[in-house]
């Protein structure tokens, strides 16, 4: 493992540390960094300011935007991201059907979406889940059937997250119903707009309304927003799948919140002495940060690997970073809710009818919410079980 830096790797981290820090508005990371919600103009802020300088889309093919950067370079940029508290490119967008679109869409659909899609002009939101078929996704019924040069989409997608803020969503559709489950699905975008499309938000644990359920009744979809060809859809989703999981580790996003915690740490009292000098305390965090360490430790010899790794081939490694980023992701919600301590128990996000003021300093309110929301990192993006199933074969040999 390589783990020494070329003077020009440092440079660029060095350039990307400070455009995160002084490019991207101060009360947008802020909110990033208290695990308040974005609203959908901050995201669509921050994702044009990273457009205008180019670093919107490094993935994709440099003759889209794409940058063409070495590991390194994408190591840094998503981990100077983080650590700034920077909300990342909008991931439906950047991470999912934008690659999908440049890899397999036709040139129509390219010029079309690509440049919109970078900029934010269009916010897409992803339509593949459904009741009964989450995991086992290729069993799903939202059916289009073609009707001269439209599709009629019937059925429901779940889970659905930020449908309420979407303008089109990119769509896992049954078009041949006699065919075996996976080769009879397409991908299609359709304009949320479109009438017979309703939206219904789901109040999820945390209290937020992130996720949605969207209903299509009868909807009319032009055959051209087909992504290439009509039943190879199943193949494009396991591209898109195999995009979601870039930077799934987070290890800039926890050192920023290591740094928090032990930032608020410094203001709370236990036993009438700051919590930052509390030994038990000090223990679980400094467990933590060990481990942490290890996390970036394991990111860099992946890093190091991708350098030789033929381009496209995974490194199953990647199953130990969401792994393990995710457990300590965990820990750390666990943890500053000890700092704040019984602040966070009387904030109810949006309550109706609530007008009680908020118990406690202002940076309490979101630890709460942010603990019960961090419950799903362990789930999506490949469940924890599932990742310890592919370490052991994968990695163990078992």
């Amino acid at each position: 493992m390589d783990l020494s830096f070329t003077p020009e790797e440092l440079a660029f981290r060095d350039e990307a540390r400070h455009f995160f820090r002084t490019e991207i508005p101060r009360s947008i990371r802020d909110k990033v960094a208290e695990g308040e919600g974005l609203t959908r103009d901050d995201m669509i802020t921050s994702q044009r300011i990273l457009n205008a300088r180019g670093w919107a889309t490094p993935n994709w093919p440099v003759e889209w935007g794409g940058r063409g950067w070495s590991p390194v370079q994408v190591y840094f940029y998503q981990d100077e991201m983080q650590q700034a508290n920077c909300p990342p490119p909008i991931g439906f967008n950047v991470s999912m059907v934008g690659p999908v679109i440049a890899q397999f869409a036709n040139d129509d659909i390219k010029r079309r979406f690509l440049p919109a899609t970078a900029n934010a002009d269009i916010f897409w939101c992803q339509g593949f889940s459904e009741p009964g078929s989450g995991s086992d996704l290729a069993s799903l019924r939202t059916k289009a059937e073609r009707k001269g040069d439209k599709y009629i989409v019937n059925g429901q997608k779940i889970w659905t997250t930020l449908a309420q803020y979407a303008d089109w969503i990119f769509c896992l559709v049954r078009t041949d119903p006699a065919a075996k489950q996976q080769e009879g699905i397409s991908f299609l975008l359709i304009d949320m707009k479109t009438p017979g499309i309703t939206v219904r938000p789901i109040v999820t644990i945390d209290g937020g309304r992130e996720v949605n359920e969207v209903f299509f009744d009868n909807v009319e979809v032009p055959v051209e927003n087909l992504v290439g060809q009509e039943n190879k859809g199943w193949d494009y989703a396991k591209f898109l799948l195999g995009n979601e999981r870039t930077g799934i580790a987070r290890v800039g996003m926890s050192k920023a919140k290591v740094a928090r915690i032990k930032e608020l740490a410094a203001l709370e009292f236990k036993g009438g002495r700051p919590m930052i000098e509390n030994p038990r305390f000090m223990e679980k965090l400094t467990a933590i940060e060990i481990e942490l360490k290890a996390l970036e430790m394991t990111q860099l010899r992946v890093v190091s690997d991708e350098r030789k790794r033929e381009k496209g081939k995974q490194n199953p490694a990647s199953s130990i970073l969401k792994l393990k980023g995710s457990v300590i992701q965990q820990q750390l919600t666990e943890l500053l809710m000890e700092v704040v301590g019984p602040f966070m128990m009387p904030y109810q996000r949006e309550f109706d009818g609530n007008n009680e003021p908020v118990v406690g300093p202002d940076y309490a309110t979101e630890a709460a919410p942010m603990y019960f929301n961090y419950r799903k990192v362990s789930i999506y993006g490949g469940s924890n079980e599932i990742q310890r199933n592919i370490i052991a074969k994968a990695i163990l040999g078992l």
